[in-house]
């Protein structure tokens, strides 16, 4: 199972960016998604996380009001929108598919792991 994450870059604070996370799993679709970030010298840790349907969704704290996370699930996609970048946001982003079709937030709940996209945003 191979899940790919892109759409990092380089970003200056305020801007934005899109990340996209596609799988080569069939039924990527019916698990849910997470996003998770690891800035360096840091520990991964929690960002978004979607149902299998979209109909419920977990932020971090941190990024509430900031990043929305959606899913195409005929498209096999999962995206997160990041407005209003700020520094502490620079960081390779992962995105994993979960055991179930829920949307947990603690990483041992995911089973499959991207390879991250790196996310600077500049001051």
């Amino acid at each position: 199972v191979q899940l790919q994450a892109s759409g990092g870059g380089l970003v200056q604070a305020g801007g934005s960016l899109r990340l996209s996370c596609s799988s080569s799993k069939r039924t990527f679709s019916n698990n849910g998604v997470g996003w998770f970030r690891q800035a360096p010298g840091k520990e991964r840790e929690f960002v978004s996380s979607i149902s299998w349907n979209g109909g419920s969704t977990s932020y971090a704290d941190s990024v509430k009001g900031r990043f929305t996370i959606s899913r195409d699930r005929v498209a096999n996609m999962v995206y997160l929108q990041m407005n209003s970048l700020k520094p502490d946001d620079t960081a390779v982003y992962y995105c994993a598919s979960a055991r179930g079709s829920a949307a947990p937030v603690t990483p041992s709940s995911y089973n499959y792991w991207g390879q991250g996209t790196l996310v600077t945003v500049s001051s």
